[in-house]
C-alpha cells in the first residue's frame, strides 16, 4: 500500500511553490489534515487561512485569481463542495478564474469521521458546473503529476483526494493529460474503467479475472472531465463491455460519465460499481469498503455480470 493522496499532494505544493512563485494556498484550519502545513512551513508568506469557513475559502481564492495569483485553496471534500458550492459556481467557474480546488478525505474511505464527513457526490456535483475540469488521481504519482499540471494550466480545476493509503499503479514517466485514459492492463473480454482508490482494486480484479482465462482491460480515468470519449468508445467496441468502478455514488460520478458516452456513441452494457445511492457509516476503510462493495472482488463479480450481458 503507498501514500495517500493527501499526502502525495502536500508534498506536490511545496515542490510547485518553488518553481512558480504566484502560487498560494488558502485552507479552512484543516492543513495538518489536508497536509498544505507542508506548504505553510516553507512558504508562511503565501499561506493563508481562512478558518472554518469555507465559502469565504473560495471567494478569497477567486479573488487573488483575479489579482493574478494561482490559488490552491484545500478543505475536506464534503465542505469544498458541499458548503461552498455556490461559490465555486458563481465566484470561480461563471467568471473562470484561475482557482485549483484541492479537496481531500473525499469517498468512504475517510472511515471513522462517518457519514456525515464521507462525501460521495462531489464528482456529480463538480462535473455538471461549466469550466470545471475535475480530476481524480490515483495514487502519489499521479497526484504529484496533476498537481504540476494545475499549477500551469489556466482556468478552474477542481482535484479529488483521500484519506487512506492506496496501491501505487501509476507508469513510470507519467504525464498528466486532461482527457485522457491511460491503459494499465491491457485485454479484449471486458474493460475496467476505474479513478481515485479504486484504480488499484481494479488492476487486482483483472488479475483475478485472468486467472479464470478472463482478460480484462484496465483503463484509469482520472480526468473525469474532460472525459476521454474515444478510449471509451474504443473499449466498447473492442471489448464489448464495461465495468466502471469509482468510491462514489453510482449517481452522477465516473459510472454515469462513462455511461453517457456508451449510450449515445457505442452501446455495450455497463455494470457501474460504487455506492449504491446511499450514506456511509463508522468503520475501518477496509471494513467501509467491503461493506459497501468496493472490493476487487466485487469488481470481478461486476465483470462476469457484464460479460454474461454482452
Amino acid at each position: 500500500m503507498g501514500k495517500a493522496t493527501r499526502e502525495a499532494y502536500g508534498n506536490a505544493l511545496v515542490a510547485v511553490g518553488a518553481t512558480h512563485e504566484n502560487v498560494v494556498v488558502l485552507d479552512a484550519d484543516l492543513s495538518k489534515s489536508t497536509k498544505t502545513d507542508n506548504f505553510k512551513k516553507e512558504y508562511p508568506d503565501r499561506f493563508f487561512n481562512v478558518g472554518i469557513a469555507e465559502q469565504n475559502l473560495i471567494s478569497v481564492g477567486a479573488g487573488l485569481a483575479a489579482a493574478g495569483k494561482i490559488p490552491f485553496v484545500s478543505s475536506f471534500s464534503m465542505f469544498a463542495t458541499g458548503r461552498a458550492f455556490e461559490q465555486v459556481r458563481n465566484a470561480v467557474c461563471y467568471p473562470k478564474l484561475n482557482v485549483k480546488i484541492c479537496a481531500t478525505h473525499a469517498g468512504i474511505t475517510v472511515g471513522e469521521d462517518g457519514a456525515t464527513h464521507q462525501s460521495l457526490e462531489d464528482i456529480a456535483c463538480m462535473r455538471a458546473i461549466p469550466n470545471l475540469t475535475v480530476v481524480v488521481p490515483a495514487d502519489e504519482a499521479e497526484t504529484t503529476a496533476v498537481v504540476k499540471w494545475a499549477a500551469d494550466y489556466e482556468g478552474p480545476v477542481y482535484v479529488r483526494l483521500g484519506r487512506a493509503g492506496v496501491d501505487d499503479v501509476t507508469p513510470e514517466g507519467y504525464t498528466f493529460t486532461p482527457g485522457k485514459a491511460v491503459e494499465l492492463v491491457a485485454g479484449s473480454d471486458v474493460t475496467i474503467i476505474a479513478c481515485g482508490a479504486l484504480v488499484g482494486p481494479a488492476v487486482q480484479a483483472s488479475k483475478q479475472l485472468a486467472e479464470k482465462g478472463i482478460k480484462a482491460r484496465v483503463l484509469n480515468m482520472a480526468s473525469i472531465k474532460p472525459i476521454d470519449a474515444d478510449a471509451i468508445v474504443k473499449a466498447a467496441k473492442e471489448t464489448g463491455a464495461i465495468v466502471t468502478a469509482e468510491e462514489h455514488n453510482i449517481l452522477g460520478g465516473l459510472g454515469a460519465a462513462v455511461a453517457e458516452v456508451v449510450t449515445e456513441l457505442a452501446p455495450v452494457p455497463v455494470i457501474r460499481v460504487g455506492t449504491k445511492d446511499t450514506f456511509g457509516e463508522s468503520g475501518t476503510p477496509k471494513e467501509l469498503m467491503a461493506k459497501y462493495g468496493l472490493t476487487a472482488e466485487d469488481i470481478v463479480a461486476a465483470a462476469n455480470t457484464a460479460i454474461e450481458r454482452k
